[in-house]
């Protein structure tokens, strides 16, 4: 669609996502002085016979009329049309300049502190209070449609979940519309949405995993939405052990990510008040600095009881992981980046026969180390549909590689849009291997990173190799 004009008057620049429901573009308005930008999102029903169409557009014209009363707050894009065209629907709004908070956040960031967390919480729960007020559930929450807007630095709520139904419906002959898959991204979607019966409480609950995903750097959009551990019994996420923070914003957080979502806090603005309580951020940690701006008085009165706090703080430190440090990999060529671990080996020799652009090696663990764990990212000129990719890549590790066994399909992101993963096991001579494959697709291309392992090492890196595949972004 590059170049095209839709609705007679937006021109189509660049696209920005795709997925199951449609395509988003950055566009301009060839009728406004100056050719401002703006987002046209383009959404095409699961049917296109004439009552199916029908009902679409009575529903599309719904949810325009709810985006048009939503966009009137300051952080909310604004709706500025909506139309049909050659039976598909479109959406035009407001282009906000910033970036996702996906960039704030780990992988990409370091861990946010307690401090960082409370204030995010805030700034996206006052946004979402007008949303639960208008009784609109956004339904899709998670930090890529979550934007920090250049202007002011504000936060801005963007790609409402409830218009993707008009892509999803099915109408039979006596009118009853039904949808065939839940609105939403997993990891950040509760069980009662996955099961098409979504609550205000369930952005509440896509909120807290936004916290504990800064928190903790557990990403839970890795390898289809199983990147947060939780109790065999209760069914809660288990995520205490991972961040250290004051018992009563580990509180509010676990109320909002509640099993059940009668358990949460039922909108918005019960989140907000809860974090109010808190007053001024809680002091959990006590550094030396702090400890030399005691009184003198108060220092000999309570020299004990600080000599044994100091000590406990050593003792702790101990304990205490170091942040690992990554750098930066850009291949203009390309137009990729990738965050990679200080320490790894890279390897940016491009291979014109099996198209691979660079890889990193893990760090040697011993002289007996036969096999270094490695990541590449490679490209392939793929003409077909990511969905139909999927069972190419299976044949050709099936052809390829000896003895190979696939371990696990299924659907995740990378750059923020639509992927496909797969784990495999194989041999390759000696070596009995693991790998871990995860591609996208953009402009007839696949962009492939591949983690490889021994079988025995595989666990060693994974988690620093899905940190690498969630920071890969298109520049």
């Amino acid at each position: 669609m590059l170049g095209q004009i839709v609705g007679g008057r937006y021109q189509i620049l660049t696209q920005l996502g795709r997925g199951g429901f449609g395509a988003t573009f950055l566009a301009q308005d060839i009728q406004r002085p100056g050719n401002p930008h703006c987002v046209v999102k383009l959404f095409q029903p699961i049917s296109n016979d004439a009552y199916t169409l029908q009902q679409a557009k009575r529903f599309f014209d719904l949810e325009a009329a709810t985006l048009e009363v939503l966009g009137k707050h300051d952080n909310i894009p604004q709706l500025l049309a909506h139309f049909e065209e050659n039976r598909e629907f479109f959406l035009v709004q407001e282009f906000i300049p910033g970036h996702d908070i996906s960039e704030e956040i780990p992988p990409i960031g370091n861990l946010l502190s307690e401090a960082e967390v409370i204030q995010l919480l805030k700034d996206i729960l006052e946004v979402l209070v007008f949303v639960h007020q208008n009784n609109v559930i956004h339904r899709d929450l998670k930090p890529a449609n979550i934007r920090r807007r250049n202007l002011d630095n504000k936060i801005v709520l963007i790609d409402f979940g409830a218009v993707k139904q008009i892509s999803t419906q099915m109408a039979n002959s006596q009118g009853q519309t039904t949808y065939t898959v839940a609105i939403g991204t997993h990891g950040y979607m509760p069980s009662e949405q996955a099961s098409q019966t979504p609550q205000l409480s369930s952005d509440i609950y896509a909120v807290g995993v936004i916290a504990i995903q800064a928190l903790t750097g557990i990403n839970p959009v890795a390898f289809g939405g199983q990147g947060l551990p939780r109790n065999h019994d209760t069914g809660e996420i288990d995520w205490h052990e991972q961040a250290q923070i004051s018992p009563q914003l580990r509180e509010i957080i676990d109320n909002m990510v509640r099993y059940d979502f009668r358990q949460r806090y039922p909108t918005a603005e019960a989140a907000l008040q809860a974090l109010t309580t808190l007053g001024h951020v809680p002091v959990t940690t006590i550094t030396q600095k702090s400890l030399s701006s005691l009184p003198t008085k108060k220092l000999l009165i309570g020299g004990g009881i600080l000599a044994a706090v100091a000590t406990a703080i050593v003792l702790l430190s101990q304990f205490t992981t170091p942040t690992q440090k990554f750098l930066t990999y850009q291949d203009s060529n390309n137009g990729i980046k990738i965050k990679y671990p200080e320490g790894w080996e890279r390897q940016d020799i491009p291979n014109p026969v099996t198209q691979e652009l660079v890889t990193f090696l893990s760090p040697k663990q011993s002289d007996a180390d036969k096999f270094r764990d490695k990541l590449t990212i490679s490209t392939e000129t793929l003409s077909s549909t990511l969905d139909e990719s999927r069972d190419l890549f299976i044949q050709e590790i099936k052809n390829s590689l000896p003895e190979a066994k696939i371990v696990n399909t299924s659907e995740t992101t990378m750059a923020n849009k639509r992927a496909n993963k797969l784990v495999f096991t194989g041999k390759d001579g000696e070596n009995n291997l693991k790998t871990l494959q995860v591609w996208t697709l953009k402009n007839d291309k696949a962009y492939v990173i591949t983690y490889t392992a021994a079988i025995d090492d595989y666990d060693k890196f994974v988690q620093t190799a899905e940190k690498m595949i969630q920071s890969f972004e298109f520049e």
